[in-house]
């Protein structure tokens, strides 16, 4: 289809205006939305002003050109009547003295009338399209190459990047993301979408499967046409791995998940056959691997084997590590009257094995001493190694910082860097990362240093610990810490616990608890839920938690009485979290977000500021979430901010004339227009997984079997280590005693396997990644999946002690019992 056929929204009962552009009020450099003012000199509408404000999705508009806009009038409730445009097209004469004119105008020079009748008596009234689509149309004229050229150029600069905004807003791409396609691919934009619509679903984050089939619909792609299948194939097993955190899938719920997407999106069916043959065709392009009954995404499969490989030569490509000048036993003694403390056996073995093997896995539940390990190893590499840890030292730019700490999220980074006294950042920081974490193929720079510490890997998914790796120079030391127990990453992978069941790598597990501050319940009760029981005093109100029974339908209310009694005694809401499984029903997290959000951030007046967007209504001190990582702002997935600025457009000095909320995220200020306010949520209440590697002085923790699905031990441990000074568990306690009984399904990696396969060359011979062939095996279309045993032994409960919504109701108990008297000052963070 050429260029110029691409479809518009030019239909008779399309209202449109003709007219010519006097002014550009707006233009967002970030897209191509702009608001502009128009010249009328024809409309399909009744209209008496001279003028109109047009709005939408443009190119290069120039002033005082003619253009024709296609669209709807609304009502903008602060600037009146407008045009809304759906698409546009320079409005390029259609007689021919007309033509003449526009050819022979100052917009072309060198070209004059008598030039322009030439061309107008040889090419007629569609001059221009011939000319734009082959320009040696021209040549019979007889007119100079120079002439020819500034024509060309004259009219490719006139139409280049207007043709393809327009021909994307007649595919209905919105402003952002016609901006995000033409960013990927520029000039060919339109040739790539006409020739492989479905190239968009690889390149384009936001563009899916049925968007894409849409576009080759129309230009007449037959539905069993292998390239539809190959992007439908390709689309499900991306969303497989994604939904269930797994690395592979196996043929059945490939095959099945594509026959319904193919269905779905055009209502006819395909024969399995055609796709099972698209399997294959894939594997030779590729895109897919198959390995024995197992389906990988290429990227996938090689990250698995190049992120052995890497620690294979981390481990293996430089001299093991020794002091011959040091005693480590003395260092470690000296060490611990520096810092008042004495280190139990098992802590000083493991700070000696962190300091001799090149790569160093350690694990450990909350109060077994993390960190004061992570503070000994750093302490005494500086020793060891003669270096100074003062970051004061290290202001010349050629000087570099021999110790590098980092965690997948911006608050872990934060506390760790609390905890330490050294600057610490995100990985992505570290890498150096700005575009899309979920891209394999993204260039990271080399890691400098001497020893580099990961916290939280448990966070850490396949992708970026693949980059991570690979960043890391063979004579630098890796030590990743996490817990092993807690939730795995959202991205596909279990990383971590891959690494330590594998058993090839040097790694140590704290058992022993060494944290208990006082009286402390909350990390015993961690502890227990770890290994699979419910404390027989988990009814019982401690001076650090307690439990209130109600059902789901009583929990928003619940919440908002223990919410309001913490506001009175002087709790903030960066102090108070709650926290839920899910984001839908009566216990959800949409529901609870509200609620708590009128108590802790209520309307000061009919006045106040407010933004409303997809349900919610944002005002200044609101806390929110920021949902995707944005390495360019520094802000990440799971970061908790506050909004501290709103600006409205119609206010003055809003030169952008566009609705703004600034948020504060620690020490990184960031402001988001209304095409980022997606980005963004409330966080009053926010998902057990957004919290990982968050702590908050009170958790209030809700679970009810309305959240059947997610009822498993690992969130329930990892909403529990959450509390850093008080928990309030409320709802069903059946439904804990579920989530205890529930051990976590495994998720499908071959991590494990292709750890065991390179660091056992006796066994089996490590395979490098340029050998590993993508081709495809046959696999079974029926695959069974053994459930685990969910039985565990849950231990009775007492029922005396119990805190009830209807005492609360009554007034006869503080839902806060057992915390009397305690304020938000009273709780300063400890080493943990």
């Amino acid at each position: 289809m050429a260029e110029q056929e691409l479809p518009l929204f030019t239909e008779e009962k399309q209202p449109y205006l003709i007219g010519k552009v006097s002014a550009i009020f707006f233009h967002n450099p970030t897209n191509f939305y702009q608001v502009v003012l128009v010249k009328v000199s024809e409309t399909s509408f009744e209209w008496h002003e001279d003028e109109i404000v047009v709005t939408g999705s443009f190119g290069e508009l120039k002033e005082e050109e003619s253009y024709q806009f296609f669209g709807k009038l609304v009502t903008h409730p602060k600037y009146g009547m407008q045009f809304q445009a759906n698409n546009y097209q320079l409005n390029k004469p259609t007689t021919t003295e007309g033509l003449i004119t526009y050819l022979s105008g100052d917009n072309f020079k060198g070209i004059g009338k008598r030039t322009a009748e030439k061309i107008v008596a040889e090419l007629g009234t569609g001059a221009i399209d011939k000319i734009l689509a082959d320009s040696s149309v021209l040549e019979p004229l007889g007119l100079p190459v120079t002439k020819i050229q500034a024509l060309v150029d004259t009219l490719t600069a006139n139409n280049g990047l207007d043709q393809i905004i327009i021909g994307l807003n007649g595919y209905g791409f919105g402003s952002q993301l016609a901006y995000t396609i033409y960013e990927r691919y520029q000039g060919d934009t339109l040739k790539v979408i006409t020739e492989n619509p479905y190239q968009l679903v690889y390149d384009i984050q936001g563009v899916g499967f049925k968007k894409a089939d849409n576009i080759a619909l129309q230009q007449g792609s037959a539905a069993d046409a292998p390239e539809r299948i190959q992007a439908a194939i390709l689309q499900v097993i991306t969303e497989l791995t994604q939904a269930e955190g797994d690395t592979y899938t196996t043929a059945q719920p490939l095959l099945a998940g594509s026959l319904r997407l193919l269905q779905e999106s055009r209502n006819e069916a395909i024969d399995p056959d055609k796709v099972a043959q698209q399997f294959i065709e894939l594997a030779d392009q590729g895109k897919l691997v198959g390995d024995e009954e197992r389906i990988y995404l290429r990227s996938l499969y090689r990250a698995e084997w190049q992120i052995a490989e890497h620690l294979y030569r981390l481990e293996n490509e430089e001299e093991k590590i020794t002091y011959p000048d040091h005693d480590l036993d003395k260092e470690i003694r000296r060490l611990e009257k520096l810092f008042g403390i004495s280190y139990g056996a098992s802590q000083v073995a493991t700070i000696k094995a962190a300091l001799t093997h090149r790569v160093f896995l350690l694990t450990g539940g909350p109060g077994t001493g993390k960190t004061t390990i992570i503070n000994a190893i750093v302490s005494l590499f500086g020793e060891l190694n003669g270096l100074s840890l003062d970051p004061k030292d290290y202001k010349e730019q050629d000087q570099v910082f021999p110790v590098l700490l980092a965690a997948p999220t911006g608050r872990a980074a934060k506390r760790m860097s609390e905890l330490t006294d050294i600057p610490a950042s995100t990985i992505h920081r570290l890498l150096g990362l700005t575009g899309r974490e979920s891209n394999p193929d993204v260039a990271t720079k080399e890691l400098e240093g001497g020893l580099l510490i990961i916290d939280e890997m448990s966070m850490v998914d396949t992708y970026l610990f693949k980059m991570l790796i690979h960043a890391v120079p063979s004579s630098m030391q890796v030590i990743l810490v996490g817990d092993k127990d807690q939730l795995p990453s959202v991205g596909p992978g279990q990383v971590f616990y891959d690494l330590l069941s594998s058993q090839v790598l040097p790694s140590h597990e704290l058992t022993e608890i060494y944290r208990q501050d006082g009286e402390s319940s909350i990390i015993p009760l961690a502890h227990a839920i770890k290994e699979g029981q419910l404390p027989a005093d988990f009814g019982e109100n401690k001076i650090d938690r307690s439990f209130i029974a109600c059902n789901a339908y009583q929990v928003e209310s619940v919440i908002a009485q223990v919410v309001t009694k913490a506001k009175q005694k002087g709790f903030s809401a960066a102090d108070i979290q709650v926290l839920a499984p899910m984001y839908r029903g009566a216990a959800g997290i949409d529901r609870l977000n509200l609620e708590v959000q009128q108590i802790l951030n209520p309307p000061k007046s009919a006045k106040t500021k407010k933004i409303e967007f997809r349900g919610q209504t944002f005002r200044i001190g609101d806390k929110v979430l920021h949902l995707v990582n944005s390495p360019e702002q520094n802000v990440f997935n799971g970061d908790i901010g506050e909004i501290v600025s709103i600006q409205l457009a119609k206010e003055k000095g809003n030169e952008d004339k566009a609705d703004k909320l600034t948020i504060q995220f620690d020490a990184t200020e960031v402001t988001y227009g209304r095409t980022d306010w997606a980005k963004i949520t409330l966080a009053f209440c926010t998902s057990i997984h957004k919290a990982q590697g968050s702590e908050f002085k009170m958790v209030i923790l809700p679970m009810v079997h309305q959240y059947q699905r997610m009822l498993q031990r690992n969130l329930l441990y990892t909403a529990v280590t959450r509390a850093e000074k008080l928990l309030i568990l409320l709802g069903e306690k059946q439904a804990f005693m579920t989530s205890v009984a529930n051990e976590s399904i495994n998720r499908k990696t071959t991590l494990k396997l292709r750890l065991q396969t390179t660091f056992a060359p006796d066994t089996a011979e490590p395979t490098k990644i340029a050998d590993k062939a993508a081709t495809y095996t046959p696999m079974a279309t029926t695959v069974s999946v053994a459930e685990p045993d969910r039985k565990a032994p849950v231990p009775a409960t007492p029922v005396e002690h119990i805190l009830t919504n209807a005492l609360i109701a009554q007034g006869h108990i503080d839902p806060l019992i057992g915390m009397a008297g305690s304020k938000p000052q009273d709780f300063v963070k400890v080493n943990k």
